[in-house]
């Protein structure tokens, strides 16, 4: 299929010059994610943003002359255009050029993503919401400007229809995914009841939370060099050196300013994130800008009040850190996703990280009791399990949560 050739557009107002370059970067992976060529990148500096145009009267007109030369399918800017800026734009543009805004591109990748029931619906979900202001005119464009980049998802047949048509969409989208959503709320509760201690790998997008995922859990999350390659969360099981399981969730990639809608309508998949017991915040360390992606992760979490949960970051693609790396966070561990002896280093890590959550326990355990073995080392980190001849019973020493029903029975049982 031929790439369409994408103009960029980024206006710096206040933004540092390093943060603006890294965020016109960003938008240039999005769109090779999404299938386009990037053939040109223009910028302006301006003190406030044009309410009706978005760029100022010169640079529109430089923008014309270069959508022509360079024979351009697509112009892309980089924040999101409200519906007045896209109809003038489109008005002064080409004919043959669609006019497109950086939430539209992350909505178009999702779209082309998610794999799921809950993943395609949360994704026209988002898809509708945002193009329902936008009807006037988008229908007749995108008819005659065929499919590509912005076009996937609820697609042009649903956009020529009546705006009641879309607002009965949305809410039958709405019932759909409430009634996933009970599904997913009823195997959380599950894994709750059956005290599973669970750990949600997020992080920014491209940052190998996936590769981590399938190391670990030995699962199928599609990993790929790519942004948003996973949008759709996975939950496996994972033994922890000590024999401790644990539940793994693999969650959608964070960005710089996602858009509210994306977060909103994800809602119910980022939950995994707010209910998991500890986080594993996967960062590459690579990367030069790996501070900005830390302080976009902790904004979201924020935002999802998930930001008090314990946390332990994985600075990853360790082979390519460059030596005058700084880990900025106290617990912490350094690896490379595709070496073993890094992942043995993880799962170690991981086990200390919960010793330092949890409470120690130390007791003795007689012959008739031993069928608490089992229970202890799946429930619990067991550090010690030794017969000692002269009092005929067993040591137990080891870590374990300082809440739950399990835990509770342990007391009891052993207060003694």
């Amino acid at each position: 299929m031929k790439q369409e050739r994408v103009i960029l557009i980024g206006v710096q107002t206040t933004q540092a010059n390093e943060q603006f370059a890294y965020s016109l970067e960003e938008l240039e992976r999005l769109t090779q994610t999404a299938d386009g060529e990037v053939v040109m990148v223009v910028t302006q500096k301006a003190e406030q943003i044009n309410a009706k145009t978005y760029l100022g009267s010169g640079k529109l007109e430089e923008l014309q002359r270069l959508v022509e030369e360079k024979e351009a399918d697509t112009v892309i800017f980089n924040t999101e255009l409200s519906p007045t800026q896209v109809r003038n734009l489109q008005a002064v543009l080409s004919e043959t050029c669609k006019v497109i805004d950086r939430t539209q591109l992350v909505l178009d990748i999702f779209a082309k993503r998610a794999q799921t029931k809950e993943g395609r619906l949360q994704v026209e979900l988002a898809q509708l919401e945002y193009l329902l202001p936008r009807l006037r005119g988008q229908g007749t464009q995108l008819s005659r400007l065929g499919g590509g980049i912005g076009t996937r998802g609820p697609g042009e047949s649903k956009l020529e229809t009546d705006r009641r048509h879309i607002v009965r969409k949305l809410e039958d989208i709405r019932e759909e995914l409430a009634k996933v959503q009970k599904h997913r709320d009823r195997q959380r509760l599950a894994r709750k009841s059956a005290e599973q201690f669970q750990i949600a790998l997020i992080g920014y997008t491209n940052a190998g939370k996936s590769t981590i995922f399938n190391q670990l859990s030995k699962g199928h999350s599609f990993a790929e060099d790519k942004l948003f390659a996973t949008l759709d969360p996975l939950a496996r099981q994972f033994v922890l050196p000590s024999g401790m399981v644990v539940i793994l969730s693999d969650t959608v990639g964070f960005i710089q300013d996602l858009p509210t809608r994306v977060v909103a309508a994800f809602r119910s998949t980022l939950e995994e994130a707010k209910e998991a017991d500890l986080l594993l915040h996967i960062v590459d360390g690579a990367n030069a800008n790996y501070v900005g992606h830390e302080q976009t992760v902790a904004a979201l979490l924020q935002e999802l009040e998930a930001d008090q949960i314990p946390m332990l970051t994985v600075y990853n693609k360790n082979d390519k850190i460059p030596a005058t790396f700084l880990p900025r966070q106290l617990h912490h561990v350094r690896m490379s996703a595709q070496n073993q002896a890094d992942l043995q280093r993880l799962a170690t890590a991981i086990e200390d990280r919960l010793c330092q959550l949890f409470e120690p326990y130390h007791f003795w355990l007689q012959p008739e009791e031993l069928d608490w073995h089992h229970r202890l080392k799946r429930q619990t980190i067991l550090k010690s399990f030794e017969y000692d001849e002269g009092k005929g019973a067993y040591e137990v020493r080891g870590f374990m949560p300082k809440t739950g029903t399990f835990s509770s029975h342990v007391r009891q049982q052993f207060a003694r």
